[in-house]
């Protein structure tokens, strides 16, 4: 059997892998803690579920358009306009089954085969995965001081003859790293000189702690004609913990948005109508959800830090935003795909490689779940990886001795 050259070239995802992971391991019985997760905990907003339960009592589930149902397409424009001060119409606005499937069909429709694609990295793991699938090139942009905020020059030095799109992605998977307003003036700028397609994957964009304020890329824009080659790509999955609605959008010029619509129409036909009710709910509902989320998510963070500052040799950045630590534990372990498995065969915790973020000896770690969970899996964490620690460990009823150096 031979499969494509496309297909041979694509990872599995390692996030959806893990998940997959957690729920065998949980379905076992097995006390794993998940601290790889990329889903908040909290319940779905209660007017999402009940404008789901009334179209769904009604019996009339038929498709949709492929570009959004009208009811979601004006609440998503009330969104933009509230949020980022811009003013849009329906043909501005698609609807998608998930900020993911948004991404994609922009990726579709701007490259050619061999076109690149610059995004900062750290980067979220299927960036690199999506371009590939649209036969471009991925091109990470690590910046030069070697931190986790990318100065402009670290996107314009990686600019050929073959660049065709940035990627920014603020707050930031994996590290909570929140851009200054600087740097995104500057790509917004240097994106309409350069003539390049900016798609904004601002999925985090408000989950953001210590009293900052979102940064909105429309505020540096000065092409706002059909020829503007800026994309905005929001959903509900983060925001309003809806991650299984797989919702999301994108926000563009008319002519970029009637391509991306043409081709979700061939690759699913659209979102389902069930769930585009629900995030008209959402979006249309109460909106506390989002800063009691935010305020669990915030103290989420300070344990989590509490609890990784204890260790030695750990190095860690405050998360800005998002609900995601990049920590570097090379010291322990260079290898950060051998440490991960580590973890989960010796005290059952998972955890994401950093270098499928593309930065080895680093792990991504999720402050979305409970309290309970942060403790239990860092504290398993120290004493497999601190020989300081205890010989001996318990997982409830059951007794860990360490017999490894």
């Amino acid at each position: 059997m031979s499969i494509s050259q496309i297909a041979r070239s694509i990872k599995t995802s390692p996030t959806l892998a893990l998940n997959e992971k957690f729920a065998i391991l949980k379905s076992k019985g097995d006390p794993v803690v998940h601290l790889g997760g990329g889903e908040p905990k909290s319940k779905a907003p209660m007017d999402a579920i009940l404008a789901a339960s009334a179209h769904l009592n009604t019996g009339e589930i038929r498709y949709a358009p492929a570009d959004g149902i009208p009811a979601l397409k004006q609440a998503i424009i009330r969104y933009t306009e509230e949020h980022y001060n811009r003013k849009v119409v329906p043909e501005n606005v698609m609807a998608s089954s998930g900020a993911k499937q948004a991404i994609m069909c922009a990726l579709h429709t701007v490259l050619n085969p061999q076109e690149e694609v610059i995004f900062p990295a750290p980067y979220w793991v299927s960036y690199p995965e999506m371009v590939k699938l649209c036969q471009g090139i991925p091109v990470p942009a690590h910046p030069e001081d070697g931190s986790f905020y990318p100065r402009i020059q670290d996107i314009e030095q990686r600019v050929g003859s073959y660049t065709k799109a940035v990627i920014i992605n603020s707050p930031n998977n994996p590290t909570g790293a929140m851009y200054s307003a600087e740097f995104i003036a500057d790509v917004v700028d240097f994106c309409e000189k350069k003539d390049l397609y900016l798609i904004m994957d601002d999925i985090y964009h408000r989950l953001i702690f210590d009293g900052r304020k979102p940064i909105n890329c429309y505020d540096y824009a000065n092409d706002f004609s059909e020829n503007s080659k800026l994309i905005v790509i929001n959903g509900v999955s983060k925001l309003y913990a809806m991650t299984g609605f797989r919702i999301g959008w994108a926000v563009a010029s008319k002519k970029i948005i009637q391509a991306m619509a043409n081709i979700q129409g061939h690759q699913t036909s659209g979102p389902s109508i069930i769930m585009q009710k629900a995030a008209v709910g959402a979006l249309n509902g109460l909106q506390s959800c989002i800063s009691n989320l935010n305020v669990t998510l915030e103290n989420n963070r300070n344990v989590l830090l509490a609890h990784l500052n204890s260790f030695e040799g750990v190095k860690t950045t405050m998360p800005e935003g998002t609900f995601y630590t990049f920590a570097d534990f090379s010291a322990y372990e260079k290898d950060s795909t051998k440490l991960s498995n580590f973890l989960i065969d010796k005290v059952q915790v998972l955890t994401v490689p950093g270098v499928e973020f593309g930065l080895e000896g680093y792990l991504r770690l999720s402050f979305c779940g409970g309290i309970k969970d942060i403790t239990q899996g860092i504290e398993r964490m120290k004493w497999a990886l601190d020989l300081n620690s205890p010989n001996e460990l318990y997982i409830g009823d059951r007794k860990l001795v360490r017999d490894w150096v």
